[in-house]
């Protein structure tokens, strides 16, 4: 069965719409991206990344969690390509990547959370949009 002829005619063009779906492949990288952020404590890491470059020790200190179960976390996270990783002497530090993918992430937990990121110090608006 194709868009041409669906069960039910309810109007409108859903061929269209299928032309500008993107592939199933970008859904699946999506999905995959979301799933990083379906455990509260990886959220709050990777928030964390987004502001500083930390180490396991450290994190683990500011989520009051152990280093395996933060290690844990890091390693999905930078699977998922959300956080990148370099080495100094035994130390490794993690920051969230510089791509678009991890900036449009930080972006929607801030907005979805409505906090404001420590550097910024914009004035409050005094209306906000109806959602």
């Amino acid at each position: 069965m194709t868009a041409d002829t669906l069960p039910h005619d309810h109007g409108h063009a859903a061929k269209n719409l299928l032309t500008q779906m993107p592939a199933a492949d970008d859904f699946l990288t999506i999905s995959s991206l979301f799933k990083q952020l379906s455990d509260p404590s990886r959220v709050r890491i990777f928030w964390i990344l987004c502001h500083c470059e930390e180490c396991v020790i450290n994190l683990s200190s500011l989520m009051e969690m152990s280093s395996p179960a933060v290690a844990h976390h890091l390693k999905l996270l930078r699977t998922s390509g959300l956080i990148r990783c370099r080495r100094e002497g035994k130390e490794v530090y993690y920051r969230a990547a510089d791509t678009q993918q991890a900036r449009q992430m930080h972006r929607m937990i801030e907005e979805m959370i409505q906090i404001s990121c420590p550097q910024k110090k914009e004035a409050p608006s005094k209306e906000r949009p109806p959602v």
